[in-house]
């Protein structure tokens, strides 16, 4: 209503920041505005128009906004002063544009002083000293085409200023979204293909490699060899408990056999797992158990390089360069991620366990708890739905007919005996 009949002759409008497009100011008045008011005040006194009396009401509204209009044109039409410069000339533009529209005239003034800090910070120096030589006394309007250069020179450095954080901002994202990319292809392959048991014996395998990598490095002698800490990892991570200890005391091993063995191990238990549960039901569940890893710990992944985004600018007094380390660090932390992923699909599919049919059927039959909702009134203080508000309980065992079953009634609730009426209106009335 107030941007409507900011148009009317006289009408002064204040406001913080009317430069947003889409603010049109109309002379005169907004018609549309008006019937639209009109006929809320009509219905509120309780009386409906009808379509006659809304087109002569219109008739009526367009004659006065028309006059009243003429009125604002013949005066100058919308007058936009503005006490002071945007950093940005494009809002300024915008703010100028509020007046003149359609054809229509219209004016436009701003204001502004030196110690405004557009010009305190970004103006020039010399400004003062260039003002005292023109004569200028205190309070006297400046109005000279210096000024409107030296304001336009500010303005023009702090548009660049913002658009190097900007630019500067977009190469922080370009990391993250070069990582999305990657992510969401990765995804849409995973959610086209019917069947991922290649990608998750993939994703074994590497991890089996990853373990003896880890334990027995290349070209380490026997004695170096962690075979106690290789076993507790393929336990935890495959759940088998395999001899490796044993295997790695035989004569003349090397850690290809070892490699090869447990390699076929892993593969024969996931053959089994596999011939258990069915070839169906497994490639659904290694589907499932995939999409949702890799969502959650790309979830987590976003978090972790938003924290390290907020604290790597530090990296600058060691005079390093932020936005390199921050590239270094997002990969190092994406590398991490896919790690992760193959490590944590490959530990749950180890230890996935097929529920038995009876306690499957168990789990569906088992009824859920009555729910209950509650409600404090803030005038009455009491539970409006102390028992109107259970579902399936009480509330289905009320007799129309006998007011003692129909417990605590929230006083706008239909009214139990069917009459249609609220409950305030029929027996709430006796209460």
């Amino acid at each position: 209503n107030i941007i409507a009949q900011a148009g009317v002759p006289g009408a002064v409008t204040i406001a913080t920041n009317m430069a947003g497009r889409g603010t049109d100011i109309q002379l005169g008045g907004n018609p549309d505005m008006l019937i639209e008011n009109w006929i809320e005040a009509q219905e509120a006194k309780g009386k409906t128009p009808t379509r006659k009396q809304i087109e002569a009401q219109r008739k009526k509204i367009n004659a006065e906004v028309e006059k009243k209009k003429r009125i604002a044109l013949d005066a100058g039409g919308l007058y936009v002063v503005g006490t002071e410069r945007h950093e940005s000339r494009r809002i300024d533009n915008q703010l100028r544009g509020r007046s003149g529209r359609q054809g229509d005239p219209g004016h436009s003034k701003f204001y502004l002083s030196l110690d405004d800090d557009l010009m305190r910070i970004f103006g020039s120096d010399r400004m003062d000293g260039m003002l005292q030589k023109l004569g200028l006394e205190e309070g006297e309007a400046i109005i000279h085409p210096w000024i409107n250069k030296a304001l336009e020179k500010a303005q023009q450095k702090v548009e660049a200023r913002n658009f190097d954080a900007r630019k500067h901002i977009l190469k922080f994202d370009d990391v993250m979204n070069d990582q999305r990319k990657v992510i969401f292809e990765q995804r849409l392959d995973l959610m086209d293909d019917a069947d991922v048991s290649e990608t998750i014996s993939d994703m074994r395998h590497e991890v089996a490699d990853t373990l003896i990598a880890q334990h027995i490095p290349e070209k380490a002698y026997a004695e170096q060899w962690d075979a106690a800490g290789l076993a507790a990892e393929v336990e935890q991570t495959f759940d088998l408990k395999l001899p490796i200890e044993k295997w790695a005391g035989e004569e003349g091993i090397a850690e290809m056999e070892i490699h090869e063995r447990l390699i076929k191990k892993i593969d024969e238990a996931a053959a089994k797992k596999a011939a258990q549960f069915g070839p169906d039901t497994m490639r659904q569940v290694e589907k499932a158990v995939l999409l949702q890893t890799l969502d959650h710990l790309w979830r987590e992944h976003l978090v972790t390089l938003e924290h390290l985004r907020q604290v790597i600018g530090l990296r600058g007094y060691g005079q390093r360069d932020p936005l390199n380390e921050y590239k270094t660090e997002g990969f190092t932390l994406f590398e991490t991620l896919l790690s992760e992923l193959r490590k944590a699909v490959t530990s749950q599919l180890s230890h996935v366990q097929l529920a038995p049919e009876e306690q499957a059927q168990m789990m569906e039959m088992a009824a859920l708890p009555e729910m209950e909702a509650h409600h404090i009134s803030p005038i009455t203080g009491e539970d409006n739905f102390a028992a109107g508000g259970r579902r399936g309980g009480k509330g289905a065992a009320r007799n129309a007919a006998d007011p003692s079953t129909w417990g605590k009634v929230p006083r706008n609730a239909p009214c139990p005996c069917g009459s249609g009426k609220k409950y305030k209106r029929c027996h709430g009335q006796f209460n």
